[in-house]
């Protein structure tokens, strides 16, 4: 089972900016009841696209220049960053299905 890559300020330029797949984070914080919700979509996107993305979770409470350097304002926000750039971008609860399709968009790339 695949587990989620925690992010922090000191990691996130290499395991996100310099990563040679297309990486998806959750940006969230323990006291959201939304990010609660979709950490399981969250764990079952990390099992199914093994291989072929790397799936990432930042906390907010921890780490929040991170939600100030991209403009996260409302979590549950979901980012995918493909070449060191954000190339989807969604907030709030999402369906699993919606986040494959924004992973697809970026893998068809």
């Amino acid at each position: 089972m695949a587990e989620p890559i925690e992010l922090t300020e000191d990691n996130f330029t290499s395991e996100v900016l310099e990563a040679d797949v297309p990486v998806m984070i959750d940006f969230w914080a323990p006291w959201c009841g939304p990010c609660r919700m979709v950490a399981p979509i969250i764990d079952s996107i990390a099992d199914k696209y093994e291989g072929k993305i790397r799936v990432a979770k930042v906390n907010l409470d921890e780490h929040p220049a991170l939600a100030s350097e991209y403009g996260v304002r409302s979590i549950p926000a979901i980012f995918i960053f493909n070449n060191g750039e954000v190339a989807e971008r969604a907030v709030g609860v999402q369906p699993e299905d919606t986040l494959s399709a924004m992973i697809d968009r970026v893998l068809a790339q």
